[in-house]
């Protein structure tokens, strides 16, 4: 997962802590005449770790309310299988990528809604291709040392609920049987005094 253009091309359009903001997130930049029927959810991850499940499971509950999904947790999109996949997906379908991510300690459980594909794979050093038309990264852990241990140790219930708030905010934004998308109302941005922080890379896994 990613915060600069080194490692997505697009934009990332804000960090979001509910699936209500990812909704609106989301819908800010996704056209409003795109189905379900339209897109093909491509989940990265593998169940052998607790951090990188997180797109999987994304899949699976995605599977399981009957929308098109490549990866889910009994057959996992990953490193040694992404490119072949990829290159299997509809040429006519819209691809929206969801894989986990590392990041700063308070970033963690947060959502990032891009513009644009991720790189899967740059939190651990892994050379894989850029995926999705959209994308979306889920922050799970923090980033910077020992990458795989980290991965490995990263808590199930905070990967679950992630997966679960994903899940709703997608479902929002791609209801099924041709209901009208369902978007929230944003809630004002407080202004904040002071200088502006520097934003740190987050890295997809």
């Amino acid at each position: 997962m990613v915060a600069h253009e080194d490692v997505f091309k697009g934009t990332a359009i804000k960090r979001s802590q509910t699936p209500e903001e990812l909704t609106v997130a989301l819908s800010a930049f996704i056209p409003a005449n795109l189905t379900a029927a339209d897109v093909i959810f491509l989940c990265i991850g593998t169940d052998r770790s607790t951090g990188d499940a997180l797109g999987p499971l994304v899949g699976t509950y995605l599977a399981g309310l009957g929308y098109n999904v490549v990866g889910t947790i009994d057959d996992p999109t990953h490193a040694m299988n992404l490119a072949e996949r990829m290159a299997e997906l509809p040429a006519d379908k819209t691809v929206i990528a969801i894989d986990a991510a590392l990041g700063q300690v308070t970033s963690v459980g947060t959502y990032m809604a891009i513009n644009g594909p991720l790189k899967p794979g740059a939190g651990v050093n892994k050379d894989l291709p850029y995926a999705g038309t959209y994308s979306i990264s889920g922050i799970v852990n923090i980033g910077g040392f020992m990458e795989y241990f980290v991965l490995q140790n990263t808590r199930l219930s905070v990967v679950m609920k992630m997966a679960r708030d994903i899940t709703s905010a997608l479902v929002n934004v791609f209801p099924m049987h041709g209901s009208a998308r369902k978007v929230p109302e944003e809630a004002p941005v407080k202004k904040k005094r002071g200088r502006p922080r520097k934003v740190k890379t987050e890295v997809s896994v």
